[in-house]
């Protein structure tokens, strides 16, 4: 388990446990609008280590709700670039 720091978000592939939720969990997907309700999340995942299984399975949560951190996803600069984008986006969108 890694030292929960929630001011940057995570990589793909990153493997959590969730407040309230037995399973883990991996992100595929970040700054996600759930369909069902127009809300925007911070992650969508799907449970570890089943993977996607159908849509109804898929995970919706922020940064918050993190409890621990059991597997960091891959790391690279392609993937920093992403991740500064996607906080920029995030930041323009909760203004």
């Amino acid at each position: 388990m890694s030292d929960l720091k929630n001011e940057c978000m995570l990589p793909i592939g990153t493997v959590v446990k969730l407040k309230d939720v037995r399973k883990l969990v991996m992100i595929y997907g970040r700054f996600q609008k759930q369909a069902s309700t127009g809300t925007i999340f911070d992650y969508v995942s799907v449970p570890y280590p089943e993977g996607n299984i159908t849509d109804e399975y898929n995970l919706f949560f922020n940064r918050n709700m993190i409890e621990s951190i059991e597997h960091m996803g891959m790391q690279s600069s392609v993937e920093d670039e992403m991740r500064e984008k996607v906080e920029e986006d995030l930041k323009h969108y909760k203004k």
